[in-house]
């Protein structure tokens, strides 16, 4: 369904967004974000915690340890965990 679409424009858009703009690029990591929530929607579990485990890590560098970005990011990975 538009689920799995979904799913495929989202690995579509991060890989792009990568490669044209950097691993750190705020675009490339909100595309991050998003491709963990829409796994995680389609009810993956190790994919979208590695995924976000790893924007947060991004975030951390890029926007600092504080940022509201980041620590929500921090935030769903230990919700996704418990």
């Amino acid at each position: 369904g538009r689920s799995e679409e979904a799913g495929k424009l989202g690995v579509q858009v991060m890989e792009t967004s990568k490669t044209k703009l950097g691993a750190d690029h705020a675009h490339t990591l909100i595309s991050m974000n998003n491709l963990a929530w829409t796994w995680k929607d389609q009810g993956r579990h190790s994919e979208p915690v590695a995924l976000m485990k790893a924007c947060a890590q991004a975030q951390r560098r890029v926007l600092g340890q504080k940022h509201p970005n980041m620590l929500s990011s921090l935030a769903i990975v230990a919700k996704w965990n418990s």
